[in-house]
């Protein structure tokens, strides 16, 4: 959805959950995509969706792809909504279910190929390397 976009209307921060998925984004060049829009690449792991490395102006209104949606979740006086991080930072405003489809049905034409990580114990350079760990 974002590539091609050089100027959102919004700040874009991109926090992936682990190192393995760092990996793949820049090995698959979304790190690149993500850059030229002005994201913000912040270290893997929870601590941005916790509000603790880093946190939004205060007042603000954000979209989290994180399950935690509470106040004050992201910083002092925050409003946090569930949803795609990416649909918002292209309108810069929370969309319409109606919006967001016709944003999301981009992505559900690719789903077999984006969805593959979600099973990432059939991938066979995960697999392989998953191998080597001794427990």
């Amino acid at each position: 959805m974002l590539d091609g976009k050089s100027d959102i209307p919004t700040r874009l921060w991109i926090a992936p959950p682990n190192k393995m998925d760092q990996q793949v984004l820049t090995q698959e060049g979304y790190y690149g995509i993500l850059g030229r829009t002005g994201a913000r690449m912040e270290p893997p792991g929870c601590s941005l969706c916790m509000g603790n490395q880093a946190q939004i102006r205060k007042g603000s209104t954000a979209i989290s792809t994180s399950t935690c949606n509470f106040p004050n979740r992201l910083g002092l006086d925050t409003r946090v909504y569930l949803g795609s991080a990416a649909v918002r930072a292209l309108m810069g405003k929370i969309p319409t279910v109606e919006e967001y489809m016709a944003q999301v049905n981009v992505v559900n034409g690719e789903a077999a190929d984006i969805y593959r990580y979600m099973n990432f114990d059939q991938i066979k350079e995960f697999a392989d390397v998953a191998e080597t760990v001794k427990v």
